[in-house]
């Protein structure tokens, strides 16, 4: 599935604006008679993809429409505005029009994390682009309302600014279905993919599961500390970042290059070259740990509280030793 190229950690719902204005019968579009079916039916697998995102840790960042009545900015067009063509101005500040929808409300619990915006885009003037930096946001899932208004506007901004982007089919609704088809086949030539909610939590599962992710750092023990240090740091050029002590008191060297040297086993005469171990970042460490023993490989150590976070020691099939760890705030 192109979904597994995403990584969950990169990943955020960006649901816009699932107010009363947009999916109920007396909000602006049900009073100018548009037919507000589709929104409503978008507000469960909306609702199923917050509480699913949330649960998994990931970022639920919500936008709201809000207008003014008295706009000067829109007040200088010449043409009419696409507010003239509704029963009135939707969503004006502090009216139930602009409050968020019941079937979603009580999922809204943190204003960090919704954004307020004035025009389409979930991105023009706003703080949006800030806080996904803070988050470290690269993937964006799209839901909402409506979807050839602020949906397009905002899947637009979204890969103009280089967040790989997908748009959630079920769970974004259209003020005249017999545009959606036009609007997703734009979308997925040159914004980004299409995906029903069902394949969303299908990747959501896969990119949670127990896994250990990238290298952090191997770990050598040398017969000749002083000799390694040498060939690693004065000829390949790399950079220490810290001198510790090792088991049983040996002298130990982390490089920023991701190399650990360490002095040699008992009795500190060692061959040199034996890999002590290898360490991985990883998720769910306490899941691959009861993994592991249930397929009868020895744990050595752990799971505990170690040097990067969480961690536990494992012996692979030939005997070599692989530390995981994962950050003590993700711990499961």
């Amino acid at each position: 599935m192109i979904l597994n190229a995403i990584k969950a950690e990169s990943a955020a719902l960006l649901i816009i604006d699932p107010q009363n204005a947009f999916c109920h019968p007396e909000g602006t579009l049900g009073l100018s008679g548009v037919n507000i079916a589709p929104a409503q039916a978008a507000l469960a697998p909306i609702r199923t993809l917050a509480q699913s995102f949330k649960e998994a840790g990931l970022p639920v960042i919500w936008t709201q429409q809000i207008h003014l009545v008295e706009d000067a900015a829109r007040a200088q067009k010449s043409l009419p505005s696409h507010t003239d063509k509704r029963a009135r101005i939707s969503a004006i500040s502090g009216s139930w029009d602009a409050a968020f929808a019941d079937e979603i409300a009580d999922l809204v619990v943190d204003q960090t994390f919704v954004v307020t915006k004035h025009r389409f885009g979930a991105f023009y003037q706003t703080r949006l682009e800030a806080l996904l930096d803070m988050l470290g946001v690269k993937s964006l899932f799209i839901v909402g309302l409506t979807a050839n208004a602020c949906v397009e506007t905002t899947v637009r901004e979204a890969y103009l600014r280089d967040y790989d982007v997908v748009a959630v089919t079920d769970a974004i609704a259209a003020v005249r279905p017999e545009w959606i088809d036009t609007a997703q086949a734009v979308w997925s030539q040159y914004f980004g993919v299409l995906a029903n909610s069902t394949e969303v939590l299908s990747w959501l599962d896969h990119a949670l599961r127990p896994q250990a992710q990238r290298v952090h750092h191997l770990l050598l023990e040398t017969s000749n500390l002083n000799r390694a240090e040498r060939f690693y740091v004065d000829i390949l050029g790399f950079d220490i970042s810290k001198r510790d002590l090792f088991r049983n008191g040996r002298d130990f060297i982390v490089t920023e290059q991701g190399l650990g040297l360490v002095e040699g086993g008992e009795g500190f005469d060692s061959k040199g070259g034996t890999l002590q171990h290898l360490c991985f970042s990883a998720r769910n460490i306490n899941a691959i740990a009861k993994a592991a023993q249930e397929s009868g490989h020895r744990i050595v150590r752990g799971p505990e509280d170690g040097a990067y976070g969480y961690t536990v020691y494992i012996e692979d099939p030939d005997g070599n030793e692989i530390e995981l760890f994962e950050n003590k705030l993700l711990k499961h």
